[in-house]
This record gives C-alpha cells, structure tokens and sequence, in this order.
C-alpha cells in the first residue's frame, strides 16, 4: 500500500533533469492555439502548467514545474508517519479484542463456578433437611413428646420465668404514669372546667315565681280555692304557697310544669284570675307548645355554637330541657358534653363541626317517647329522615359504644359524654342500679384463680381483693391486678375510674405448752 502511494507521489513529481524551460519553436496558428487549450482543459493531469496565447499568433513556450528531492523526501515523511498512526491504532484495537476476549473466559468460568457451587448448596440443604427431620424423630422417642407439647411446656417455663419481668416493667410504667400524673391531671381539670362551664340552670322537680304584692296570691287562691284547685286540674301540677311572696310549682313532668309557669305568669301580668280565663290561658299555653320547643332548642344550639339546622330538628332539641337522665338535666348535660367534646376536637385537630353535631344530638333518641326501642336506635333513625351526614350519625350510633368506633370523632363524643355524665354530682341511680353494679364487679374479680374474696368500695371506684398466698406470689400479685383492672375496663358499663389492690398476706401463729411450774418463783405468804 505504501509502495503504491510512494509511486503515484513519484509520478506527480517527475521533471526533466534539466531546470531549463522547454520552448516549442514550431509555429503556431490562432486556430491550433485554440484547438490546443480545449485539449488541456480536457487533460486529467491537472498538474501539467500549459501555456496557451489566445491572441497572437506568436509561438507560446510550454513551462513545466521544477520540484526538488525536499518536497518529495516531506512526503515520504509525512506518509511512513501516517503509516505508523494506522499501525498504532491496529495494535490498540488488537489488544483491546484480547482484553474483551480474556474477560469473556473470565465470566462463562465464573458462571460456570456458580452452578457448581449452587448445586452443592442444594445438595448440603437437602441433607441438613435429612438430619434435621432424623433428629427430631429421634429426641420424640427419647422424650415421648410430639413437638406441640414441647411447645407447651416452654411457653408455660417461659410464662413463670417472665412474670417477674412483666411486673418489674409494670411498676416502672406505674412509677412514670405518677410523676406525670399530677401535671397531666391538673392540665386536663383544668381545661374541662373551663371549656365546659355553662350558666343553664335546670329545674329539676320544682319552678318558683315571684309575685308583685299580696293581693295576686288571693286572686290566685280565689274564693274557697276555686282558682287554684281549677289551676291545678287544668295543668297537672301542685302550687305551693307560703308566707313570701314566692310560688312553688310542683310536678316531677317537667313539661307540665313548664306549662303551668307560662300560664301563671300570663295570669298575673293580665290580672283577670277566674276559672274560665284560667282553663282559656292553659290551652292557648299548651296550643304555644312548639314555639316554646323552638325558642328553647335556639338557646341550646346557640349556647355551643350551632346554626342552620332544620326547624323540626331544633324543636326537638327544645325538649332536652324537659327530659332528665338519671336526674341530670338533658339540656344541661348535652351543653356540657358538647363544649368538653369541641375542645378535645380543637386540641387533637379533628373534625370539630362534626364532633360538635355530634355531641348536640347524640342523645336525641330520649325525647322520643312514642315509639319503642333504645334512645341510640331512635336518635339514628330520626336523623336520617333528616338526612344528617353519616359521619354525625356514626358518632351517634356510637357514643355507648354499641359498635366499634369508626374514627375520632366518635371517640372524642364518647370522651365528652363520659366526661359530663362521670363527674360527681351530675347523676344519681337507684338502688338496684347500685347493688347490680357492685356485684357485677365482684363476680368479674372472683373470676381469677387464687382469688378468695373480693370487696367493692367507693360506688365500685376502688376494688379490694384478697389472694391466696400458696397460689399467687409476689410478682403474680402484681400481674393480678393488672389483669383485674383491665378485665373490669372491658365488662364494667359504666364511665369513671377503678382501683383495684390485690393483697398476699402470710399469717403464722406459734402455741406453747408449759410443762412444769417453777415452785421457787411462787411466794409463799
């Protein structure tokens, strides 16, 4: 390939020996000169200088270059380096193909090293799998258990071993529940009083009115009581005078009572007092009922911030302060419940609006009187022909839980109905009510083994029991009472909180029998 270049280089520098100009001396004629240059322009040697005159008839000498050996050895030059370049990168590629070739042997070796190796693997799994299964069959017939006994015997061997464990990381738990536990519970008193302060005042079994002067209580009692008995025919209540210028209405029907004391105020302030005015005034009171209902359901739901809700609904939100619940006030309980609910919302950033609906109705269920069922059933099927958001309606269908919470919102109106209807004072039960809840709680207690009696104290708010020291140890002790504690939390149905004291007590008792008297230690008189 280089001889070949080296030859056409040659070819294009070749020259006579001679650097003199060539000159043709024949003659030459205006038409050849042309008929010359058409012949040059058709030449493919481009390199051949050819002078052609075009104008004269003179005769034109023919140039051609001189080229000496510098020119011709630095083309020689510069081809052996371009020779040398190609050679170079032929070796470079060469030796990179052998690189890529011992990699490649490098990997089928490797991989072929991997099945092997992943075949014996397989092979020492399948005999560990053979041994294993030999050796458990063999430690079967030592033993004469099967695996599931064995099982049983270490997790009961585990169970003794970690009761001591488990009652040390209770008491630890204990000793940092008590060094919170006042910060905690004054932050939380604190907040419930203030979140849930209201200034309805409910009457419970009486309503008092005061009179301007002497003279409206005669009018009131009439001639031989007339008026008064005819009052009390036409209301249904009892009106209690004394010696002050107060008036007592009597009547354990709130709504009674309520409609004795609008029509005795109108009787008053219109001053004609008489039998017929008074069974007139009654009707047109009792006729005015759902007003009333109204005006008294717009003061709840203004009291805790409630608005745009349907009439009817608010109607019968009104008889919430007709209706009483273990002596608590409904209207005054739901005010409570729903204010302590709304704060607990805002601090835990739940959804207020429905926690705050939520609260309002949970208990609307009670002032429905004339169909059967629970209040919880009644108050959600009310709300649904309302067409009340389902979210409302869970926390409703779920406040004593009777179903399983399905989010927050329904824990946090559980919490402020606890809260309302646990604080002292707020309610109070029967007495059979009382005694079944004493005796529930301590059938649950005498439910745990090396339990031998157990004593409810404080309307079932502190638990004693009494273990057999033989059967229950120190540690065990501490357990108990966890247990017991979280049992009573499961079955007891009631809000508040519970105490529960697991005492082991050891008693030993030594007799002597004197054998001899000492005679020197008698004194003879």
């Amino acid at each position: 390939m280089l001889d070949v270049f080296l030859s056409r280089v040659k070819g294009l520098f070749s020259t006579p020996k001679s650097g003199d100009v060539k000159v043709s001396k024949s003659p030459v004629t205006k038409k050849e000169n042309k008929k010359e240059i058409k012949k040059v322009e058709n030449e493919k040697d481009n390199n051949r200088v050819v002078f052609s005159p075009t104008k004269t008839e003179d005769v034109v000498p023919v140039v051609s270059p001189v080229v000496n050996n510098a020119q011709i050895d630095a083309a020689l030059q510069n081809a052996k380096k371009i020779e040398a370049e190609a050679k170079a990168k032929e070796a470079e590629v060469f030796q990179r193909l052998s690189s890529l070739d011992e990699k490649e042997r490098y990997l089928i070796q490797k991989e072929r090293s991997l099945d092997t190796q992943t075949a014996e693997i397989k092979t020492k799994l399948a005999s560990i799998d053979d041994v294993y299964r030999k050796q458990m069959e063999k430690l079967e017939t030592i033993s004469g258990l099967d695996v599931e006994k064995a099982k049983q015997l270490v997790m009961s061997s585990t169970e003794k071993r970690m009761s001591s464990w488990v009652s040390k990381k209770i008491e630890e738990a204990r000793d940092e529940i008590k060094q919170k536990e006042e910060e905690i519970t004054k932050e939380v008193i604190i907040d419930n009083i203030r979140h849930g302060l209201t200034d309805y005042v409910a009457e419970y079994t009486v309503s008092t009115i005061s009179l301007p002067d002497e003279k409206i209580k005669g009018k009131i009692i009439g001639r031989e009581g007339r008026n008064i008995r005819t009052f009390e025919k036409a209301t249904g209540v009892e009106l209690e005078l004394d010696e002050t210028n107060d008036i007592r209405i009597s009547s354990f029907d709130s709504t009674r009572r309520e409609i004795a004391r609008l029509s005795l105020e109108k009787l008053i302030k219109d001053g004609r007092i008489q039998p017929l005015k008074i069974e007139q005034i009654v009707a047109q009171t009792r006729a005015d009922m759902d007003r009333i209902l109204l005006n008294e359901g717009k003061k709840i739901t203004q009291e805790v911030g409630v608005f745009n809700l349907p009439i009817d609904l608010i109607k019968e939100i009104g008889k919430y302060k007709f209706r009483f619940s273990y002596g608590q006030n409904l209207a005054k309980h739901t005010i409570e419940a729903t204010k302590i609910a709304t704060a607990i919302a805002y601090e835990l950033r739940a959804n207020v609006n429905t926690v705050r609906l939520g609260a309002l109705l949970h208990d609307i269920g009670k002032v429905i009187t004339d169909q059967e069922g629970t209040h919880v059933d009644l108050g959600v099927d009310l709300l649904r022909k309302f067409k009340i958001s389902e979210d409302i309606i869970s926390c409703v269908a779920e406040h004593h839980e009777d179903k399983e919470f399905s989010s927050v919102e329904s824990v946090i109106v559980y919490i402020g109905d606890a809260a309302s209807g646990a604080r002292p004072g707020a309610r109070y039960e029967v007495h059979e009510e009382y005694l079944k809840r004493m005796k529930n709680i301590e059938e649950v207690a005498m439910g745990f083994p090396g339990v031998t009696s157990v004593a409810a104290y404080q309307a079932g708010r502190e638990v004693v029991v009494i273990v057999e020291p033989t059967q229950v140890s120190d540690t065990e002790a501490k357990v108990l009472s966890q247990n017991i504690a979280e049992k009573l939390d499961e079955e007891a149905k009631w809000a508040g909180q519970i105490k529960v004291t697991v005492i082991r007590e050891v008693r030993t008792s030594s007799i002597v029998v004197g054998s001899k008297i000492n005679k020197n230690a008698v004194k003879n008189e």
